[in-house]
């Protein structure tokens, strides 16, 4: 008798999920409601504003709501797309708080206490480091939806925790939206940043930070399309106490036109333009950024020597040399009108002779040539060789212009004897 096989059935198992295991509903509100109700018992003291937001971080969490906490932090309660702040589905329920830098009174002192709470949290809470970061790279974006005062407070805040390193300067390209900076926002926010970093750190340390997080280039980008020119931006610092970053902007920018120029003569002379067709050329540029003569002489110089293919062979060099700037010492002797300048020639010869060893031996060549041709005063090149030489391959250059320097002593000896 043949047996049926059974076939086959189905069955499951019920598993009971771990509570641990069931994922928690994303609640920003309660999360709100809980600071915002110890907030309020911990009234307008910041010791225990600081001491509750110490203890609940292991009983909320802050990973997860991170924003909103530096949302009541900063503003009071949830902001909202562009500012403002998010009202509660419950009108019974306080949806914001005034233990916020937005409702703080607005002087530096009471402020720095309010970013000494958030010091505090960063400093005890790690990851909330980088959460930090985020919350203020979106505010800033915010700025048009506060008032002015806001924006104020808000300011001198920013301008505190990147003293204290807190938050990095790069947040502050944020504010560089074209909406803000139609409207003028943004340069007042910039300006209220610079003048309380200003207070808070030196100079130095301030245009460094800039830099490192490419602002320092970016400047004139916070003012309106209609007011950026090099007089406003010195007018609006000036107005507002920075001085100092004014001075590192105005070397930043005589620097940019010193190079663009300088490729300029390297390209005219590449191109085999005549001394009287380069001469004006330059001393537009000088008159129009206010270039100084002796930085004007050294940046000819450094032209000329880099438009040249030097020979491999050293002993060949000289000649070169030579023969190839003798062609341009009108050149430079057009911007070597005084002594400052001549000088500053002279040293800048002797360092490059230094730093390029198949020109050791050509520098006396140089100087004497340069003197003959009136590029270089006697007066000046005695004061070099006495005082003002630089130390680069100092023994060596002196010694090598020994002769020609005693030659000159002798000959100005001779003619105060004939006077």
């Amino acid at each position: 008798m043949s047996q049926k096989t059974e076939k086959p059935t189905l069955s499951g198992q019920r598993i009971k999920t771990r509570k641990r295991d069931e994922k928690e509903k994303y609640d920003p509100t309660g999360f709100r409601d809980a600071i915002i109700q110890g907030l309020y018992e911990s009234g307008s003291d910041l010791e225990l504003v600081s001491k509750f937001l110490d203890t609940a971080g292991s009983k909320l969490d802050y990973r997860r709501y991170g924003e909103t906490l530096f949302d009541i932090l900063l503003a009071g309660g949830i902001l909202a797309p562009g500012g403002t702040l998010a009202a509660d589905a419950d009108p019974l329920k306080t949806s914001r708080t005034d233990v916020c830098i937005f409702s703080a009174d607005d002087n530096l002192d009471t402020l720095k206490n309010y970013a000494q709470v958030i010091t505090k949290l960063i400093r005890r809470y790690k990851y909330l480091e980088k959460t930090l970061e985020d919350e203020f790279k979106k505010v800033l974006v915010f700025l048009k939806g506060f008032s002015p005062l806001q924006r104020s407070k808000l300011g001198k805040v920013t301008a505190i925790l990147l003293t204290g390193g807190q938050i990095p300067p790069t947040v502050l390209s944020k504010v560089l939206q074209d909406h803000l900076v139609k409207d003028g926002i943004a340069l007042d926010f910039i300006m209220d940043v610079l003048k309380t970093w200003l207070g808070e750190k030196d100079s130095a340390t301030v245009w460094a930070s800039l830099r490192k997080a490419g602002l320092d280039s970016r400047l004139m980008d916070f003012f309106p399309m209609s007011k950026r020119s090099i007089e406003n931006l010195s007018t609006t610092f000036k107005s507002n106490g920075l001085n100092q970053l004014l001075d590192y902007l105005k070397a930043q920018e005589n620097q940019s036109v010193k190079k663009e120029l300088q490729q300029q003569v390297g390209q005219m002379l590449k191109d085999g333009a005549q001394v009287k067709e380069i001469i004006p050329v330059v001393k537009e540029q000088m008159k129009k950024y206010s270039l100084p003569e002796q930085e004007v002489a050294v940046l000819l110089w450094t032209s000329l020597m880099t438009m040249m293919e030097w020979n491999k062979k050293e002993e060949l060099v000289p000649e070169q040399a030579v023969k190839h700037l003798r062609q341009y010492t009108s050149l430079l002797s057009a911007f070597t009108r005084n002594a400052k300048s001549e000088l500053a020639l002279l040293i800048r010869v002797q360092e490059y002779c230094y730093d390029n060893m198949n020109f050791m031996k050509v520098f006396e060549k140089i100087v004497v040539l340069f003197y003959k041709t009136e590029v270089l005063s006697e007066d000046v090149i005695l004061k070099w060789y006495k005082e003002a030489h630089s130390p680069k391959g100092k023994s060596i250059f002196l010694d090598q212009t020994r002769k020609f320097i005693e030659w000159l002593q002798n000959a100005e000896e001779e003619s105060e004897g004939e006077d």
